[in-house]
């Protein structure tokens, strides 16, 4: 049997230390292995908890299963990602499991609306349309006008200065001043 590289060989020699019971020389190999392990979990399940539990699981069995290792079929490296993969994917299938049968154990379950949740947007919005054409009556006619063509009837300042024979420009201002005053009335209202 050949060695690939002395990494390879010191692996492999905490894993002999793990089976004599060793806790530095496991700590020593979940720091060289632990965040790539996650990483490849991470990539399979794409959730963080999950990655955790299943990096976790994998180094957990080589703790308590360290014999289990057999250095002629590869490296230490290949065998602890390996049993991060097998596991990430069995937790995937779970999962995906799971969710079929749920959904094949409950398939007329219709979710229904918050009927007061309803109640209380609907009076808010009822709210909003009053306060909003209480602040507008407020605003000079002129800029009023112009707010109305704009946002209600869906005209383009050019259209309306067009049929107001108005300068853009005036029209641009009348409108920006129109919304600064509804929005500073609206939030005095608020306070």
């Amino acid at each position: 049997m050949v060695v690939r590289s002395l990494d390879d060989a010191r692996d492999r020699e905490m894993v002999r230390r793990v089976v004599a019971g060793d806790e530095s020389a496991f700590r020593d190999l979940f720091r060289r292995y632990g965040p790539m392990a996650k990483a490849l979990a991470m990539r399979v399940v794409r959730q963080a908890h999950l990655a955790e539990e299943i990096v976790q699981e994998a180094f957990l069995a080589l703790w308590r299963e360290p014999g289990s290792y057999q250095e002629d079929r590869g490296s230490v490296r290949s065998w602890l990602l390996a049993a991060v993969h097998h596991r990430a994917v069995d937790t995937v299938r779970r999962e995906e499991s799971q969710r079929r049968r749920t959904q094949a154990a409950a398939p007329d379950v219709v979710d229904l609306p918050d009927v007061g949740q309803q109640v209380v947007e609907e009076t808010y919005a009822a709210r909003s349309r009053q306060r909003v054409r209480e602040a507008l009556q407020e605003i000079p006619e002129e800029q009023r006008r112009v707010l109305d063509l704009m946002y209600f009837q869906g005209k383009t300042q050019s259209t309306i200065a067009s049929e107001l024979s108005l300068p853009l420009g005036t029209v641009k201002s009348r409108a920006l001043l129109a919304m600064r005053r509804l929005r500073a009335m609206l939030a005095e209202e608020d306070e």
